[in-house]
């Protein structure tokens, strides 16, 4: 099916019945003649419904079965079924907060500058008590170590960043998103439209709001993910990590080094001085957060280290 108006708009979707509504009201009234795909992995809370009757009002809203349930497997589906005719991608997170004209802005930004891509900057904030700290650390360098896209500086050409609009040609010709990879699936394909002759473009003023795990359990399993897709995409590419993510992979050293402290005490020397770091660090971070609730960003940031540290070691073990 050809779609309209030049651009897709892609919505990975699993259970996002509460964000839909409004979403999809905004992308609507922004889009113009572009279309917008929903690619369903499978939602049983009523995320369906809302786009079926959507889709009988409005026929640039299509839904779309993605049986893989992977956002990876749904963005490829839905570019191969509803591409042809349009220019460019536009990848849309149900879970995020977007500024007004997101989709519209994109695409200016992506032709005044000439670029095959445009990422935008994600801002972490929250409601819950520990979400409020995995906010403030995702937020500083103790918690990202200075990813440029994970706070809002200036724009420039990038390597990574969080997807929001790419060139569906080029999109296309290295073969989209590897439908094998669940986490770091952006990261390993702008590595190969980078190698393609893409170039990215970072866009400060289109920054988006993100919403962290709301739990410690939930957040230790996103970055054990995060840790093992960052690990195999090195991998697939033959690169070796970058400072601030090879850090991370000191922490579970240093725990492993700790288990030998009742040998001698100074074996558990170098976990706890990170922890006194990530505690005294977390809590100037909290403090310029706001304190309350921020004030414990110490706490999330030592759950980020190790679990994306043990994430990526576990990784690098199980394949040799």
């Amino acid at each position: 099916m050809t779609t309209r108006g030049g651009v897709l708009i892609v919505i990975p979707c699993l259970n996002e019945a509460e964000a839909l509504p409004g979403l999809l009201r905004r992308l609507l009234a922004d889009s113009g003649d572009a279309s917008i795909v929903v690619a369903d992995g499978g939602s049983t809370d009523g995320s369906r419904a809302i786009v079926e009757r959507l889709a009988e009002r409005d026929p640039r809203v299509r839904l779309l079965d993605n049986p893989a349930r992977l956002q990876s497997a749904g963005i490829n589906a839905a570019v191969r079924t509803h591409g042809a005719g349009a220019r460019w991608l536009v990848r849309v997170d149900a879970h995020c907060d977007y500024p007004a004209d997101y989709a519209s802005r994109l695409v200016a930004v992506g032709e005044a500058r000439d670029v095959t891509s445009v990422v935008v900057p994600m801002v972490s904030r929250g409601t819950a008590c520990f979400q409020i700290a995995a906010a403030a650390a995702q937020n500083s360098r103790l918690g990202t170590g200075g990813s440029p896209h994970r706070h809002v500086g200036e724009g420039g050409l990038v390597d990574h960043g969080h997807h929001a609009l790419m060139r569906l040609d080029l999109f296309t010709r290295v073969g989209g998103y590897r439908e094998d990879m669940s986490h770091n699936e952006d990261a390993e394909l702008d590595l190969r439209l980078v190698a393609a002759g893409g170039r990215i473009w970072l866009e400060p003023s289109l920054a988006l709001g993100y919403l962290p795990r709301r739990t410690i359990g939930a957040l230790w399993r996103q970055y054990r993910s995060y840790g093992a897709g960052r690990a195999r995409t090195l991998r697939l590419h033959d690169r070796r990590p970058k400072p601030r993510q090879a850090l991370p992979l000191l922490v579970p050293a240093a725990a492993f080094l700790a288990l030998a402290a009742p040998v001698h005490p100074l074996f558990a020397a170098p976990l706890a001085a990170w922890a006194l770091l990530c505690l005294g660090a977390g809590a100037v971070v909290g403090a310029r957060a706001g304190g309350g609730c921020a004030l414990g960003s110490g706490v999330a940031a030592m759950t980020m280290h190790l679990a994306w540290g043990l994430g990526f070691l576990g990784r690098v073990l199980r394949r040799g």
